[in-house]
């Protein structure tokens, strides 16, 4: 096959060899299985901005780290510079995750190198040697389903231990290789900590899960783990080891009838006295 125009800095460094064919072209890139020296390994070529179709990039960058300051600048005002440093920080940052995760004990691709904005990494296989079909292509019978639930809740435990959520988790970004399921695509993991919408990309990530699984084993229905999972990392009690009970009822305060009165007076009070002072500054004008 033709070395497409993206991958020729790879070849010309060493790489890659051969270029056996394309494996897929989803929404933020293209996947080719590549080879060197023998052995096999997938390279994905992440398309440009304006040519992706994966949008609320807003909510996913928040607070990601920059080199400096001029590039924080230049992503805020929007500069061309500012367009390219968000890019560069938007690829970089799944190769920043395989590698935080990988140590962690997730089970993802293993990262092997990244030049001029292809990430190339192992190529993960199903029992055949061919490459593993995404979970979505799989029917399963519910003992099966149950299963893998509970190995990918817990992959989501690990991840989130190791400070990191998926962010857009579903049957499309995992793979069924040989020896069970593997978390792919994750430019738009998010950092536990540093981003406010963590939390909501948690639950969703962990809503998909019991939906996709759920239409096998309807049991896995009226499970309730995404609520239990962050309320135990935000109480700084989540682990690995610790065992889920999949019911979480979220217990709702009474409500302080009063205090919320108080609140309101007290900015009406506020409101008054800055549309008083207002008035006063014109008086004396």
């Amino acid at each position: 096959m033709k070395i497409p125009a993206r991958l020729e800095p790879l070849f010309e460094e060493g790489f890659i060899d051969t270029v056996v064919r394309q494996l897929m072209s989803g929404k933020e890139a293209m996947v080719y299985v590549v080879r060197l020296e023998g052995e096999t390994f997938c390279a994905k070529i992440y398309k440009e901005s304006n040519k992706r179709s994966f949008r609320q990039a807003v909510d996913y960058t928040e607070n990601r780290q920059v080199k400096n300051s001029r590039q924080a600048r230049a992503m805020a005002k929007g500069t061309k510079f500012g367009r390219q440093a968000q890019e560069s920080a938007w690829q970089s940052a799944e190769v920043d995750a395989l590698y935080r995760l990988a140590a962690a004990g997730v089970r993802v691709p293993k990262p092997h190198n990244f030049c001029e904005g292809v990430l190339l990494m192992e190529l993960v296989t199903d029992a055949n040697g061919d490459a593993a079909p995404r979970l979505n292509d799989i029917q399963m019978p519910a003992q099966e389903a149950r299963k893998h639930h509970a190995f990918l809740i817990k992959e989501v435990v690990r991840m989130l231990c190791a400070g990191v959520v998926h962010g857009d988790l579903s049957e499309f970004n995992i793979l069924m290789a040989a020896d069970g399921p593997v978390i792919i695509d994750l430019p738009q993991a998010v950092d536990a900590a540093g981003n406010n919408h963590a939390q909501r990309m948690l639950l969703r990530d962990v809503n998909n899960l019991r939906q996709y699984f759920g239409q096998f084993d309807t049991s896995l229905l009226s499970t309730n783990y995404g609520p239990e999972i962050w309320d135990l990392y935000a109480r700084g009690l989540l682990t690995e080891a610790i065992e889920l009970s999949g019911q979480f009822v979220i217990k709702h305060k009474p409500l302080d009838l009063r205090g919320v009165m108080r609140e309101i007076d007290e900015t009406v009070k506020e409101n008054q006295i800055k549309r008083d002072r207002v008035v006063n500054l014109r008086r004396q004008l």
